[in-house]
């Protein structure tokens, strides 16, 4: 049987984020949430059957991630991503965020730079300025009605100092799937400067068609000596509340830091419920992300056509991949807060407001199309009549 991703599920009233923090996030609990990166469909039912299996044995003490977890993750990466990588490789963090902390601990010195690219997935910029490391921008380039690196700025902000660059590959919130030509000269210039490369990946699965993503550290063994990547089932499979994610760093000594820094922690071993999940949706999930694609395909190429149809000020920064889609209210002329304030007292609908995505963010709004078309549909609805009313 096809999978429903039509199917409206009542999510209020569960401790959801997305949708319980509302009052706290937007000042009012009415709005149309679609902010938050997760999805409004049911996790995939081979994932739940694993889990309440498991739950059946009702003992949950210490546990040890069995050998199929390891292998369902080496299996995916290489059916999905054409990446053969080895067990030893792999190594456990209770989700991407918190791998990116424990990275900068693990890898960098108080004073140290570290380079993101805005506008960007905001909590990089927490990861390095909360713990004393110094925050360099490389603003990516908007040309032609899409984003590029800018490399010789990225030239122009290396010293000695730098130490690490952080990328979002697949990008969120522009959503470029960065070619394997682009990545190779990133790569080279980390290099040729000593500088490690930390690939948060989360988004690998959930490129469109067109399209394909190249794991950084898959380019060249090289390249593979100084990247370390960052994976999880989260996204793909709507398993965020499980925390379980997994870096992959194929340099023995890099390993050996992170290692030590998640041990120190004492959050190394994650939870039996997360470790199930992983090995179900790695080991089954291959139909149900292709209907997934399918289905936010269709998703996009309807919200393409209202917007450009019906709110033609408003333009869609088409992605490549995720299922986040970065829109331009910058012809509307309000300041990021007054626009805030529009979408959610005027139109109803809740939005990452783009400022805190860094530099170049200012008039843009990041929107979360991974729900029912019903859904998408009412929501841009009262856009659209938000917007003629305006005028």
């Amino acid at each position: 049987m096809p999978y429903r991703f039509d199917e409206v599920i009542e999510r209020a009233g569960t401790n959801c984020v997305k949708y319980d923090a509302r009052a706290n996030v937007f000042g009012s609990a009415e709005v149309i949430p679609m902010w938050v990166a997760d999805m409004d469909f049911r996790t995939p039912p081979f994932v739940t059957a694993a889990i309440r299996k498991r739950a059946e044995h009702e003992l949950f003490g210490y546990f040890l991630k069995s050998e199929g977890y390891y292998q369902s993750i080496i299996g995916w990466m290489q059916r999905r991503h054409g990446w053969k990588i080895e067990k030893d490789w792999i190594v456990f963090s209770p989700g991407i965020v918190p791998a990116l902390n424990m990275c900068v601990l693990a890898y960098t010195q108080p004073g140290d730079k570290v380079i993101v690219q805005p506008p960007v997935y905001f909590p990089f910029f927490s990861a390095i300025s909360n713990h004393g490391r110094q925050l360099v921008y490389n603003p990516l380039e908007f040309i032609a009605g899409g984003y590029r690196i800018d490399f010789e700025h990225l030239e122009s902000v290396i010293d000695s100092s730098t130490k690490m660059l952080i990328i979002s590959s697949p990008h969120n919130p522009v959503g470029r799937v960065w070619t394997a030509e682009e990545l190779r000269q990133l790569g080279k210039i980390c290099l040729r400067h000593n500088i490690l490369i930390l690939s948060d990946e989360i988004h690998l699965d959930l490129v469109y068609r067109g399209s394909r993503h190249m794991p950084t550290a898959s380019l060249g063994e090289d390249i593979a000596q100084i990247t370390v990547t960052c994976i999880a089932p989260s996204k793909t499979f709507n398993l965020a509340g499980l925390s379980t994610s997994s870096l992959i760093i194929p340099n023995v000594e890099l390993r050996k830091k992170f290692s030590r820094v998640i041990d120190d922690l004492h959050v190394s071993n994650g939870n039996i419920f997360g470790a199930v999940a992983s090995e179900a949706a790695y080991r089954e999930g291959d139909q149900w992300v292709d209907e997934l694609m399918v289905y936010l395909e269709g998703n996009l190429a309807y919200l393409e056509s209202f917007i450009s149809g019906q709110i033609p000020q408003i333009k869609v920064i088409k992605p490549q991949a995720t299922y986040m889609v970065w829109l331009d209210f910058r012809s509307l002329g309000m300041e990021p807060q007054q626009l805030k304030d529009f979408l959610v007292f005027k139109a109803g609908i809740g939005l990452n407001e783009g400022s805190v995505f860094g530099p170049g963010g200012a008039g843009y709004m990041r929107m979360n199309i991974a729900c029912p078309r019903s859904v998408l549909a009412g929501a841009l609805e009262k856009l659209k009549n938000a917007v003629k009313a305006r005028e």
